[in-house]
């Protein structure tokens, strides 16, 4: 019965996407039209490197703000993923670690290249939804909160790297190929997704950044093939993982604000480039979140350390738009 669940749920994918437009789910938000969720990223190494500390912060500020949800922006288990759908990792990483009242809450998660070292079809299948009805996680989609829509886009398959020089790695590509046209096919689905929203805030969420100053530093494939995209879409923000820090980057170009929340378990403690002091509002090389809080005029956003310490704040707002 299980196998026949996850065959059937990786049929439904691989159709879903070959309709080349994402799939759009809907979130409302709270009756006062306010929305409140927390970041998190890097995080599944059950509770070690401090993960089990950002947890609780996270239920602490969690209840503060009466949040809606969690986002995840991947890596959820290392070092390689899940081995299948009864990995324990899925329990001791996830389940008996975020277990504070305030974060019983949906959680929306893209995927890591962490988690394309194990099977990914595990992360996708609807059997760890059964064991925890909190989990969702797709490849690519889209989640409508009315005011503010979320564009989760898988950046996996953008990193050249992961194909041409996987080192000792091996990841886990089923329904990816052929690469170059899943790539062309996402983009163009980004993007229509994009414009026909009507959505006041623009949210784009990925694992890989667009621009940083950490370790990674800026995704080289993002820049020339998605942040064009995003740019001409006028999003308000990226936010995305993989660099195990803090930060916050507004450009003087596009006007876009990125935005990195990989913080949840080990961090990497004063690995940083220069970057331009105008730009760069916010680095912080040790364990953290993000929380947002989004009504129709504002986006509110406070970074969080392993303490609930807040060590930025930043806000931007929007006018209503006049019906006459």
């Amino acid at each position: 019965m299980v196998l026949q669940l996850v065959f059937i749920g990786t049929i439904i994918q691989c159709l879903m996407y070959s309709s080349a437009v994402l799939q759009v789910f809907e979130h409302a938000p709270k009756s006062d039209g306010s929305l409140s969720f927390l970041v998190l990223g890097d995080w599944g190494r059950r509770g070690a490197y401090n993960q089990s500390q950002v947890a609780f912060q996270m239920g602490v500020i969690g209840e503060q703000l009466d949040i809606d949800f969690v986002i995840s922006t991947g890596d959820n288990f290392y070092d390689n993923g899940l081995t299948g759908i009864d990995d324990t990792s899925f329990d001791y990483s996830f389940t008996k670690i975020y277990t504070a009242p305030s974060l019983q809450k949906q959680w929306y998660n893209v995927l890591g290249n962490h988690d394309y070292r194990g099977d990914v079809e595990a992360q996708l299948s609807p059997v760890l939804t059964n064991l925890d009805n909190r989990w969702f996680c797709m490849r690519s989609y889209v989640v409508n909160a009315e005011f503010v829509e979320f564009f989760f886009v898988d950046t996996n398959p953008f990193v050249d790297s992961y194909f041409t020089e996987p080192g000792e790695h091996v990841y886990d590509w089923r329904g990816i190929g052929p690469r170059k046209q899943y790539i062309s096919n996402l983009l163009k689905d980004v993007d229509l997704a994009l414009k026909e929203s009507n959505a006041k805030w623009k949210i784009v969420v990925g694992h890989h950044p667009i621009r940083s100053a950490a370790h990674h530093g800026d995704t080289k494939e993002l820049v020339n093939q998605l942040l064009p995209i995003l740019e001409a879409n006028n999003i308000d923000l990226f936010i995305n993982g993989h660099d195990h820090c803090l930060q916050h980057i507004s450009s003087l170009k596009s006007g876009i604000e990125f935005m990195t929340s990989g913080g949840g378990s080990k961090a990497w403690k004063g690995d940083v480039k220069w970057w331009n002091p105008e730009e760069m509002k916010l680095y912080y090389d040790g364990q953290g979140f993000m929380s947002l809080h989004v009504i129709q005029t504002q986006i509110n956003v406070a970074f969080y350390d392993v303490f609930g310490n807040v060590l930025h704040n930043w806000n931007t707002s929007k006018q209503l738009q006049s019906t006459f």
